[in-house]
């Protein structure tokens, strides 16, 4: 897959931001690339991993930049696009993000960026771990990975194009829908079973002793439940609105679940596990 970006410029030394400089680095050698996070001992480590273009300066990062991706927190997406566009980011320069809320975004970003010139493009790269930080970061983290686009401002089609194809360029399978489709999507499939493996986590590990007897089945379903707690509180409350009914959902099943337990009703206990295995047993296995 070719590349039609110059420049790619990452702002944000985590996980998914070191991972795409890592990618880009191995798939695209011939793209320069940057790799900028405010914490110098961010960069020295990205250095240390063969990100040569790892700095703290964020005019260096920018410069010349024709694709910026910003890989931090969607609470610090402002104030680091503000940043950005004051360190001398192009006009004419395309902005996407790899945040996991995307209405929140649609509603901020582009407005600013279009005052300079610039257009914004959402994009949320379903790859992750419960580890975080630029030393979990690997170049094959988005293989495989699906990749949701938002487009809610209707930008020009060639980059509209082009940014789908830098996705796959590493790895990923790319989708189109709108923010607001997108947050009701991962408020389900991403969100929710975080949820709910904390609450798991929580009510099985009640006693931390007895997790030496636990077998797998314990550590996979609340395997996410590891990830970052301020991270995670910043996601769940910026989607709180699309998350509330399936939550709710949940819930009733939950009930419902424990009634049939608490009446012995073999036929209803044994129709919603059944119901579960035919949906789980249906999930695509692409990663």
């Amino acid at each position: 897959m070719s590349m039609d970006f110059k420049k790619v410029a990452i702002l944000g030394g985590g996980l998914l931001g070191g991972s795409l400089a890592l990618a880009l680095a191995q798939k695209h050698s011939g793209t320069e690339v940057t790799l900028w996070s405010r914490r110098e001992e961010t960069t020295m480590r990205a250095r240390e991993l063969g990100i040569s273009g790892a700095t703290s300066d964020l005019r260096t990062a920018v410069a010349g930049a024709d694709l910026v991706v910003l890989a931090v927190p969607v609470g610090g997406m402002p104030a680091l696009v503000q940043a950005a566009l004051e360190a001398g980011l192009n006009t004419g320069a395309l902005v996407t993000d790899v945040g996991s809320v995307k209405g929140i975004v649609h509603s901020t970003l582009p407005a600013v960026l279009a005052t300079h010139g610039v257009v914004f493009i959402g994009s949320h790269p379903m790859a992750g771990s419960e580890h975080g930080g630029i030393g979990a970061a690997k170049a094959s983290l988005f293989e495989s990975a699906a990749c949701i686009l938002t487009d809610d401002q209707h930008a020009p089609a060639a980059l509209r194009t082009s940014l789908e194809g830098f996705w796959q360029a590493v790895g990923c399978r790319t989708a189109w829908m709108i923010s607001a489709i997108h947050d009701e999507l991962v408020a389900r499939i991403s969100h929710l079973p975080h949820v709910i493996a904390a609450a798991g986590a929580t009510v099985a590990l009640r006693d931390t002793g007895d997790g030496r007897f636990a077998g797998g089945g314990l550590r996979d379903t609340t395997r996410v439940a590891g990830g970052d707690p301020e991270m995670w509180t910043e996601i769940l409350l910026e989607n709180r609105e699309a998350l509330a009914a399936p939550l709710r959902e949940t819930i009733a099943n939950l009930r419902e679940m424990l009634a049939s337990l608490e009446a012995g009703d073999h036929e209803s206990v044994h129709r919603l596990l059944a119901t579960a295995k035919v949906r789980r047993d249906a999930l695509p296995t692409h990663r």
